[in-house]
């Protein structure tokens, strides 16, 4: 195995575990809610309470990246994590979950750390492929999903779980620090010149509104799927454990698949298809019988996959020295999308009964995508690399 294949293989497991443990309280909010008697609308806010820094953090994560190189700044965070999903074990009440919940969002931070990490390894016409392999460490949130419930079970205690997964980030930190290695030095920029290059840039914001949709509703769907599927349909936590993990596992798959697509389509030309499907996926969701809603959900896993991989081939390729700043910006308005999907839908569920126009919105920000993605199809690329 060639040296940028074990870089590249390093930054993948660390995201799966940082993802895993980032996604430990919408795989664990089931049991949560019978063990600290919550409502719909706390759950919901607890689920998307790490996603909330997750998000906001990757822009300064990234800009540390550029700088200081992907390695210590990885390796730092896979060891922080242990430290909230530790306060998360030995939590006593609601608020305390909330405050370690927080700061459990510093783990979905390392995407924009692993992807200014990874680009750097790779040529231009491999990074989708790269990239998209890097993002299918997605798959520790289904790892997370899938097991989670199984091991509170099989431990007696949800706490244990939190101790297992906290224990592992520190593990691979560990390792990560000993063996990963920066293809170059960070770029010393200032963070106003940094923030400037984003503040001129429109690109830089449409590849986030790409992302909003794409990336933000699979991280929504996933961490609320099994919540929705035992209050909307009453299905028993495991069974609804397994197919939110199947869900989340398609569109890690379909992660490396879109970004070897946009190698070759190129990301915009795969963007406009994700977007059509995911029009029609929102409203697949709307109907309330089990065969429509387990179809849109699927396709909508399949399309968000898909659309995540192509994204992140446009990133490096419009902008090759500020990865890990616009990455970061990219990541965060990805975070938000996954951060107030799922309050909207526990408020709407409280509100009507349904989550109808939750889903209606779904397909009408598609439809908006889908537009902006065809007019940039028919776009030449950048001429000037790293200013779109």
């Amino acid at each position: 195995m060639s040296n940028r294949n074990i870089q590249l293989f390093l930054a993948t497991v660390a995201f799966a575990v940082s993802f895993a443990v980032w996604g430990m309280l919408g795989a664990l909010a089931p049991l949560l809610r019978t063990a600290f008697g919550l409502s719909q609308s706390q759950v919901a806010l607890m689920v998307a309470i790490p996603v909330l820094l997750g998000a906001i953090g990757r822009l300064p994560m990234g800009i540390a990246a550029d700088r200081f190189g992907g390695r210590p700044v990885m390796a730092a965070l896979l060891v922080f994590t242990l430290i909230p999903a530790a306060g998360l074990a030995l939590s006593a009440s609601y608020p305390a979950l909330l405050l370690w919940g927080f700061f459990l969002g510093m783990a979905g931070t390392t995407f924009a750390v692993g992807v200014a990490f990874t680009s750097k390894w790779f040529a231009p016409e491999q990074q989708g492929t790269a990239l998209g392999i890097f993002g299918a460490g997605n798959v520790g949130q289904s790892v997370a999903v899938f097991f989670a419930p199984r091991l509170a079970e099989a431990l007696g205690s949800w706490r244990s779980v939190l101790w297992l997964f906290g224990g592992l980030s520190l593990a691979w930190g560990i390792v990560f620090w000993g063996f990963a290695r920066d293809a170059r030095p960070g770029v010393p920029r200032s963070l106003a010149e940094i923030l400037a290059i984003l503040g001129r840039s429109p690109m830089a914001w449409l590849l986030s509104l790409f992302y909003f949709v794409t990336f933000g509703g699979f991280v929504a769907l996933g961490v609320y799927l099994p919540t929705l599927l035992t209050s909307r349909y009453g299905l028993a936590l495991p069974d609804a454990g397994m197919r939110a993990a199947g869900f989340v596992l398609l569109a890690t798959l379909c992660r490396p698949i879109g970004g070897y697509l946009a190698d070759r389509l190129g990301g915009a030309r795969i963007l406009a298809g994700v977007y059509a499907v995911s029009v029609l996926s929102g409203f697949l969701l709307v109907p309330s019988g089990m065969v429509s809603f387990t179809v849109g959900a699927l396709s909508f896993a399949c399309a968000a996959g898909l659309g995540n991989g192509a994204v992140f081939k446009l990133v490096p390729q419009y902008f090759p020295v500020e990865t890990g700043a616009v990455t970061g910006l990219v990541g965060a308005f990805g975070g938000l999308g996954g951060f107030f999907p799922p309050l909207v839908l526990g408020l709407l569920l409280e509100l009507t009964g349904h989550y109808t126009l939750g889903f209606l919105a779904l397909a009408a920000t598609s439809a908006l995508c889908l537009a902006l993605s065809l007019r940039l199809a028919h776009r030449s690329p950048p001429l000037v690399p790293g200013r779109g």
